[in-house]
């Protein structure tokens, strides 16, 4: 008859594992250390660190305050014990002052005027109409012929097909 695994069964088995691995990964470590050109330290972790989590006092404290409303009121008792805790009040926003949006605007205008004429002269070398390039007698006459060529070529083709 099969043996039933048990919560704890399971949970000592998978510890027993971990630590076998961690024990052969520090014998791997050990073994690469000792090939030629292999760094002295190893890439070996002993236990998962845990990162530190800092919370303000004003957080914990509405947490804590949070909790005990929750719990208050799966008890069924009043809101006696459960205070809300006071915000903090929220920081003034800054302005931005007339003088400085005049600034801002200015840059601003004076960068889309440069931009519109970088574009106006972009369209203006686009626009000048290329100067077609010449061929010469002989190279005209050998584009002519390979063009003859591929005409017999394709004609032959088409004859052969039907």
């Amino acid at each position: 008859m099969p043996q039933k695994l048990t919560p704890q069964i399971v949970s000592a088995a998978i510890a027993g594992f971990q630590q076998q691995k961690l024990d052969i990964d520090k014998q791997i470590a050990e073994l690469r250390s000792m090939l030629p050109g292999a760094s002295a330290e190893t890439n070996v972790r002993e236990a998962p660190a845990t990162k530190g989590h800092k919370m303000s006092p004003l957080a914990r404290k509405r947490i804590a305050e949070a909790m005990k409303a929750r719990w208050a009121k799966i008890r069924g008792e009043s809101g006696t014990t459960a205070k809300k805790s006071p915000k903090p009040a929220a920081k003034k926003k800054g302005r931005i002052s007339e003088e400085g949006m005049k600034r801002i605007i200015a840059a601003t205008k004076k960068r889309w005027a440069a931009v519109r004429a970088a574009q106006k002269s972009v369209a203006a070398t686009k626009a000048a109409p290329k100067a077609k390039r010449k061929l010469s007698p002989e190279a005209r006459a050998r584009v002519v012929a390979n063009l003859k060529k591929a005409r017999e070529a394709k004609a032959a083709k088409a004859a052969a097909a039907s």
